[in-house]
């Protein structure tokens, strides 16, 4: 049985929203989750997250009974239907002047047969908790991130970098995008936590972890309210998704 709880937010600063998630019922045939992080001017960011998110679920439901259960396959149409939602947004992009350029990151999160199949482009991020311990699952297609990588700077470093938002990979800024997609274990009691940039820039990992584990349906809410204390300069959106 899973549990989802979600909250999106757009922050002390920004004048739209920007985020967008989607939750499935706990009845669904597909347990589908997802969060995107919209970035471009007027709109653009608010109309890529909401189309990437529905053409990535519309992709999703419409092929998931053909396909064979099996990991391969999931991996494939996790990744086949981001393919499809950076096309949906880069056509879009150039229909309209006022759009050009607009993109946003998309995370995934499939769930079947306790596992979770991840896909990841940009710099929102999915957390698992497990038992006493948060792990990142998720690595931030960022410059900064790509500097602590190659040793260039420390992870302490790349929390306060001037170019910290700066994307080395978006969905829809392209013809085409390479997706991380993998698979990890969702077993009993483990909690997925997938935010935007809002949230993770403004809240401490120990914060999350605190907030989820204590109650799943309050941490949304409360994890807004942290960040919105802390400055809130950009939008925030939280998904939790407990398998009880």
């Amino acid at each position: 049985m899973i549990k989802a709880y979600a909250k999106s937010d757009i922050g002390k600063v920004r004048e739209i929203n920007q985020d967008a998630y989607y939750i499935s019922d706990s009845l669904d045939q597909v347990q589908l989750y997802m969060l995107a992080d919209g970035m471009g001017g007027y709109n653009g960011g608010e109309i890529a997250s909401k189309l990437a998110i529905q053409s990535a679920k519309s992709y999703i439901e419409n092929n998931f009974k053909e396909i064979e259960k099996d990991r391969e396959s999931i991996i494939q149409l996790v990744g086949s239907s981001m393919e499809y939602a950076n096309m949906v947004v880069y056509e879009k992009s150039k229909e309209n002047k006022d759009l050009e350029g607009m993109g946003t990151t998309l995370e995934i999160c499939l769930i079947y047969n306790n596992k979770v199949y991840i896909g990841h482009v940009g710099d929102s991020r999915i957390y698992r908790i497990r038992k006493e311990f948060m792990r990142k699952l998720t690595q931030d297609h960022s410059y900064v991130q790509k500097l602590v990588k190659d040793g260039t700077i420390t992870k302490e470093e790349a929390m306060h970098h001037p170019q910290k938002n700066m994307l080395m990979k978006a969905l829809g800024c392209n013809a085409f995008v390479e997706p991380d997609v993998m698979v990890k274990g969702f077993l009993k009691e483990d909690i997925l936590i997938m935010c935007s940039d809002g949230l993770t820039n403004l809240v401490s990992q120990e914060e999350i972890f605190k907030e989820a584990k204590k109650d799943i349906e309050q941490a949304p809410k409360e994890l807004v309210e942290k960040a919105n204390n802390n400055g809130g300069y950009d939008n925030i959106t939280v998904v939790i998704i407990k398998n009880i």
